[in-house]
């Protein structure tokens, strides 16, 4: 294939349908291990189930669906303007070329950078996926449970006249560790959004490029 006459602007199409189903079923494996842990939850552990309905509002926030969202709508936002609104930015010989593109030293100097940025971007988060250590996790929550439902909690409080109480220690350690999960939840989808925030910024550079040069 010709690489100078590669249309840029179907390429898009292409890259960013793959980018999103690239990701997508990368970490499908991540939410499987959680959606297991959801679904064990309520025979399980459910004293515990119940210490974090609780504090449910910290993870019921638009930051933990907008990325997905906002990246499913740039891809359908490009198919639908390449092959719908402007079909013939997508054809011979009105389409936007690699050629096109290096004719004009504004274009590459805008154009380049931001793809380069966008690539090393999603390549980096499609190699660097997030793992969930279910075994460890299952072992924080019998010991969880087993405090929130044993006697041996009363037993331990009555004998340290409630200077210690195993209940209460849980509630507290169970409220700091899903604040901190939220926070690591909001980094995480804060660099989602920026993936999402350059694919956008480097397809309008290459519109703005076609709609200049045609």
């Amino acid at each position: 294939m010709d690489i100078w006459h590669l249309n840029l602007i179907r390429f898009l199409d292409f890259y960013f349908t793959l980018i999103f189903l690239a990701n997508s079923l990368r970490r499908l494996g991540f939410y499987q291990s959680i959606a297991r842990l959801v679904l064990a939850t309520p025979a399980r552990w459910p004293r515990l189930l119940q210490l974090i309905k609780q504090h449910r509002g910290i993870f019921l926030t638009w930051t933990t669906v907008v990325p997905g969202l906002l990246a499913l709508a740039l891809m359908l936002l490009q198919l639908l303007a390449s092959r719908l609104v402007w079909p013939s930015a997508g054809r011979p010989p009105f389409g936007l070329t690699v050629e096109t593109v290096a004719g004009h030293w504004q274009a590459v100097a805008v154009v380049v950078p931001l793809g380069l940025v966008m690539f090393a971007l999603d390549l980096y988060f499609f190699i660097r996926v997030s793992t969930l250590d279910r075994a460890t996790m299952e072992k924080h929550f019998d010991q969880a449970e087993y405090w929130l439902s044993s006697r041996t909690a009363h037993v331990v409080r009555f004998f340290t006249l409630g200077f210690v109480n195993p209940r209460k220690m849980v509630a507290v350690e169970v409220g700091k560790a899903l604040i901190a999960l939220c926070r690591i939840l909001n980094y995480s989808f804060w660099w989602m959004n920026l993936q999402v925030g350059l694919r956008l910024l480097f397809g309008l550079s290459l519109w703005l490029t076609w709609v200049l040069t045609a």
